[in-house]
């Protein structure tokens, strides 16, 4: 059910190293007498020194090896990271991914040689407007964040055109993804906040508020990250419509609402989906990744470029659209994450997707029902189903913090949830299981949460003792990085 890492501080390669021993040594050749790995290149070519650590072959080996054992995956055990929603990749899709003809494809290539790749990435968007209701698809942007960026750009461009250059705001909630208010910072917007009501969700009264003639459009997530379904939100936009401005759906938390209702019909005119967390594609890490941006109507005009057009039984990318905003990325998007979507959508079909958000939705609400009311409080949403998440308040009166829980949980085995999140949120645990989950695990994990707040009202000690990584200093951590070049 869980997985419990063995206490073992694995040394440093620099802890390792003894000088002069050697992994390699290069095969001495009579026409190049080589002795030492550097004689085989130009004096010019060498730095004076390199302090990398001296290491057999067999020590690097068993040095990365160990490092694997001691990561955490979703594979080994359930990551409810709330709003970041690690769900399981089924391994058919990385099976396809890994074809030769996809991992050999080069972006270069003339488009006669990969007909059959732009064939299902034009499926792709096909399948993608459908489940969303937006007009077209761009598949080029890198992460859910670019696709966010690439449509408060097309706002901006889409108003210019108009002759509106005047409206410079964007209206976020309090609640929202940090990611908003950067997106539309970086496009040259003024963010204007607008705050979540009682309930924990917006009302149109109080956004009607925030509306002014500078208004160029309000980004909106449906559910919220509270996990709670904004009800006013065809209010919202028809205001929004009123002044003006278009409505930009943030898609993170879209796991919630496949086959129930789409970002379209709710009254947004642009929308992004991030395909890790709603189509099960392997999850950040710094590796790369896909987040579609969608638009209907006119505004579909100014996606980014390249488009896939079928024209008779062939496709090919187009690049020559007048009024997009032009590329975001180089070539066309990460095609093997792509792929990795488009199979995960035809494997479950249109009654799987609708599965998944039902499921993820139980899922989500028989853990809340699961916890202790009285160690874990929620002010928002009182008497309401929770969509595909829950989000508590950690009674600290009584013993401690979220990271104190957090920390605890780590030491158990398991994978803490996201903390300290959203913001509006005192001592937040934010906790997403997912549709994938057996019932087993979800009644262990709330199980572990309630037992954990009676201990930790008498345990003073620190958390956590037997993961291979104790507790960092969180003032360090967070201190801006100095970084100096050594030529």
């Amino acid at each position: 059910m869980n997985f419990r890492q063995a206490k073992w501080k694995e040394p440093m390669l620099n802890e390792l190293s003894f000088d002069g021993r050697v992994g390699f040594v290069p095969p001495k050749d009579k026409k190049i007498p080589v002795t030492r790995p550097e004689d085989a290149l130009p004096k010019s070519m060498l730095r004076d020194s390199v302090p990398l650590p001296e290491l057999s072959q067999l020590q690097v080996l068993r040095h990365f090896n160990r490092l694997s054992q001691m990561n955490f995956s979703v594979e080994l055990g359930m990551y409810p990271l709330g709003s970041c929603t690690m769900k399981y990749n089924p391994k058919v899709s990385e099976y396809i991914a890994s074809h030769h003809g996809m991992r050999n494809a080069h972006p270069l290539q003339h488009y006669s040689t990969v007909q059959g790749l732009l064939s299902i990435l034009y499926e792709l968007e096909l399948m993608l407007r459908e489940i969303t209701g937006m007009s077209r698809f761009s598949l080029a942007p890198a992460a859910g964040a670019h696709g966010e960026l690439a449509g408060v750009l097309m706002i901006k461009k889409y108003l210019s055109d108009l002759g509106l250059e005047k409206k410079d705001e964007i209206i976020i909630p309090d609640s929202a993804h940090g990611t908003n208010p950067a997106s539309a910072s970086m496009a040259g917007f003024r963010v204007v906040k607008v705050d979540s009501d009682e309930r924990g969700m917006l009302s149109a009264s109080n956004v009607e508020k925030a509306i002014t003639e500078r208004t160029a459009g309000m980004m909106l997530t449906v559910p919220n990250t509270l996990g709670l379904f904004e009800g006013e939100v065809l209010e919202i936009s028809e205001k929004i419509h009123n002044a003006g401005g278009l409505m930009y759906y943030d898609g993170a938390n879209m796991n919630a609402l496949l086959g129930k209702t789409r970002p379209a019909e709710l009254g947004f005119d642009i929308c992004h989906l991030n395909l890790h967390k709603t189509f099960g594609t392997p999850h950040g890490g710094g590796g790369p990744g896909a987040g579609p941006v969608g638009a209907r109507g006119k505004v579909s005009e100014y996606l980014p470029v390249p488009l896939i057009e079928k024209e008779g039984e062939n496709y090919r990318l187009d690049f020559s659209r007048s009024r997009s905003i032009g590329m975001i990325k180089g070539f066309m998007g990460n095609p093997a994450v792509l792929l990795r979507a488009y199979c995960y959508i035809r494997l479950m079909g249109r009654e799987g997707l609708d599965d998944v958000s039902s499921f993820s939705v139980l899922a989500a609400n028989y853990l809340w029902k699961l916890l202790d009311g009285k160690a874990y409080t929620t002010k928002h949403g009182r008497g309401i189903w929770r969509k595909h998440e829950v989000v508590v308040s950690v009674n600290s009166e009584e013993q401690g913090s979220a990271m104190r829980i957090a920390k605890a949980i780590l030491d158990e085995g398991y994978h803490s949830p996201t903390t300290y999140f959203p913001l509006i949120v005192r001592e937040a645990l934010m906790i997403e299981p997912t549709e994938a989950e057996p019932v087993e695990l979800i009644e262990s994990y709330a199980r572990l949460l309630n037992e954990l707040f009676g201990k930790l009202k008498d345990d003073k000690g620190v958390f956590p003792r037997n993961t291979a990584v104790g507790r960092i200093d969180e003032a360090k951590a967070s201190h801006p990085l100095t970084l100096r070049l050594h030529w």
